[in-house]
């Protein structure tokens, strides 16, 4: 069966280097994404994510890096990740998200809406932090906490 890929990209407008460092980096990523991680992303590691709405940290594998370019991983069993960069001047930076791998049925469809969803909003406080010091993550989800 044909399998679903949910989406987003954006541009950034800083050095390509200072955005995959942002991605790679937990004590970066926890300024727009993440409460906390549990290491640097690099290729065949296992880390942990955590988030300031839902309890516990999750597991992500660290798949492919090819600084500047891509990283690659997984977090869902069924699905991969793939993060690209593109750098289209000094201070112009180009990610493009997509996150495959669940089945082209209801379920999956209704996955890929969340999963673009989400993605979009992971881009949108990246650009917020890294061109504003903005962050537009916090609070914004507390209506999710499980209590």
């Amino acid at each position: 069966m044909e399998k679903v890929t949910a989406k987003a990209s954006i541009g950034i407008q800083k050095p390509v280097s200072e955005v995959f460092e942002a991605i790679i980096n937990p004590e970066i990523m926890r300024n727009y994404f993440i409460s906390k991680g549990s290491g640097r992303m690099e290729a065949g590691k296992e880390i942990f994510w955590s988030f300031p709405e839902f309890d516990g940290s999750y597991p992500l594998t660290t798949k492919e890096i090819i600084p500047n370019e891509k990283i690659v991983f997984v977090w869902d069993p069924e699905s991969v990740v793939t993060i690209e960069l593109q750098q289209l001047s000094e201070n112009n930076t180009v990610i493009k998200v997509a996150e495959e791998g669940h089945s082209n049925d209801e379920k999956g469809i209704k996955w890929a809406i969340g999963q673009t969803e989400g993605w979009a909003n992971f881009l949108a406080c990246m650009k917020a932090w890294l061109e504003y010091g903005i962050h537009l993550r916090k609070g914004a989800f507390d209506f999710m906490k499980t209590n």
